[in-house]
């Protein structure tokens, strides 16, 4: 999983903190990223981890690059 890749502007970052903290579903996740080099990372992400998942992994990620969640 390439985190540096969806956390390379903060507004990917931000998206990414309201997902990990709830506020943005699975499914909008996806629908940012759709058609783009970067949607096969998320639609993998949640489809092999589930949603569940790919929250506490995100939050872990942000965390790791300082982003606070």
């Amino acid at each position: 999983m390439n985190w540096n890749a969806l956390t390379t502007n903060s507004s990917q970052v931000d998206l990414l903190r309201m997902f990990a903290e709830g506020q943005v579903s699975g499914r909008q996740l996806y629908e940012v990223y759709k058609n783009t080099k970067l949607g096969g990372i998320v639609r993998n992400l949640l489809r092999d981890k589930g949603v569940l998942e790919a929250r506490r992994l995100a939050r872990r990620a942000l965390n790791r690059r300082s982003a606070k969640v």
